[in-house]
């Protein structure tokens, strides 16, 4: 099988993670973060719904990683950026770091809002 890198065309892709840090763009970087194509922002958490409401018009679909566990989304925040046009789907920070880089090199416009491991 030959295998082709992936061109992110220079938008950020979340290189590596470990535990309480994430590799974007090949910087790291502690904490929670929110990883959009142009920006990487430092997240309060879950707490912190404006952080995720001022994607409103830039992404999509947003993937949140819940840490190591897979869990639900807190209902009030699928239910408020729902009502901004964006779609949320929940999952365990490394899948979500993986969708997203896929989704990214689709050219599609997503993000992944990570906690980390």
């Amino acid at each position: 099988m030959i295998l082709n890198p992936t061109d992110f065309e220079g938008a950020n892709a979340v290189d590596s993670y470990g535990p309480g840090f994430f590799r974007i763009a090949g910087k790291v970087f502690h904490g929670a973060l929110v990883v959009e194509g142009d920006r990487v922002t430092e997240w309060g958490g879950l707490d912190d719904m404006q952080a995720l409401k001022d994607l409103a018009g830039r992404v999509d679909v947003l993937f949140l990683g819940m840490g190591d566990q897979i869990a639900y989304a807190p209902r009030d925040l699928v239910a408020a950026l729902d009502a901004l046009g964006i779609m949320v789907e929940a999952m365990n920070s490394p899948t979500a770091a993986r969708t997203y880089n896929v989704t990214l090199s689709e050219g599609r416009r997503v993000a992944c809002a990570l906690l980390p491991l």
